[in-house]
């Protein structure tokens, strides 16, 4: 490994705190709450972690929450994540969260919120870490689901940032969640949106067009359309591409085939995040490590994945500065 990539600060902007639920916590929480899974063991929890696409992943991804009930797991949860990356010199973080997938199981909106928010006041002072939550739609879910999530988040605009969109992209383009994201946008939110993972380009134009979007989360399907590429250089809208998830589930074959060199070549604000890292086999070190081996990126490369990722952050302007100076010291030396 390049030390660079250790010792560079960073920010992660593509990052479900749901899927950074290790086999170990899983059925540590299981236990703790009485919660039956269908596997005897940590090892056959990590086993099952194979998958084909983006939906046979989902539906592990939704049982494995089943053993999620208390603030304190929501805590702990999000604690064990933090410390993660807080060792792999993560100095800003922006975490998805999916309330529906939790409010639909019983649990109160609230109860998700406070402890996740606990953890990262938390990690402010312990680690020295920020961070920014972003709340996601699940898109299988209908727009109306979404928007009475929405309402249940009004009275938390102090503690989440942006709005996201996340979950099966095939066939629940963009435009379905027009509605909610005008009003998301209205009541002073930002907005994100995934797109172009294992859906279209026009999904990437749709979020950009409709959805008034700061992010696209993935995006690496924008290639298949010239125009949305000069598009994206021109404007900078960052990218939040997950390197080791697109091959867990099969956007790409190979680490090698991967366009993330490609992208940052014709100048796109590529940044590099880790997903759902339990699942997907590695946290952020490990996605820098194996696109820069796979892509051969050099020192340069990496430092400009690690500037893209303060520049695209939700942070102000004299915090990115200081990143920015941080890793331009890096690179003279």
């Amino acid at each position: 490994m390049m030390p660079i990539i250790h010792d560079i600060p960073k920010a992660e902007l593509h990052l479900h705190i749901e899927g950074s639920l290790e086999p170990e916590l899983m059925f540590a929480l299981a236990q703790r709450n009485h919660v039956q899974l269908p596997y005897g063991s940590v090892d056959e929890i990590r086993s099952a972690y194979q998958f084909h696409n983006l939906q046979s992943f989902l539906d592990l991804y939704y049982a494995g929450m089943s053993v999620l009930l208390t603030e304190q797991d929501f805590y702990d949860l999000t604690w064990a994540y933090l410390q993660k990356a807080a060792s792999q010199t993560v100095k800003h973080t922006e975490i998805f969260f999916d309330p529906q997938a939790h409010t639909d199981r019983g649990l109160a909106f609230e109860t998700v919120h406070d402890g996740i928010v606990r953890a990262l006041t938390d990690a402010k002072t312990q680690l020295g870490l920020s961070s920014q939550l972003i709340m996601c739609f699940n898109r299988h879910l209908s727009p109306e689901s979404a928007m009475d999530t929405l309402h249940q988040a009004l009275s938390y605009k102090d503690t989440i940032v942006a709005v996201g969109l996340d979950s099966s992209e095939l066939d629940y383009p963009p435009s379905l969640f027009q509605a909610v994201f005008e009003k998301a946008l209205e009541e002073g939110f930002l907005t994100v949106a995934h797109a172009g993972e294992e859906g279209p380009p026009e999904y990437i134009w749709q979020a950009i067009r409709l959805l008034k979007v700061s992010r696209i989360d993935h995006g690496v399907r924008c290639i298949e359309d010239p125009a949305l590429v000069d598009y994206l250089a021109e404007t900078q809208i960052p990218l939040t591409v997950c390197p080791l998830s697109n091959i867990k589930l099969c956007v790409f074959d190979r680490m090698a085939d991967h366009n993330l060199k490609q992208l940052l070549d014709r100048g796109l604000c590529v940044t590099v995040n880790s997903d759902d890292p339990s699942y997907f086999g590695g946290y952020i070190l490990e996605n820098y490590q194996a696109v820069q081996s796979a892509l051969n990126l050099s020192q340069a490369d990496l430092l400009q994945l690690a500037q893209n990722s303060f520049q695209a952050a939700f942070l102000d302007e004299l915090q990115k500065q200081s990143y920015l100076q941080q890793l331009e010291a890096i690179g003279k030396k």
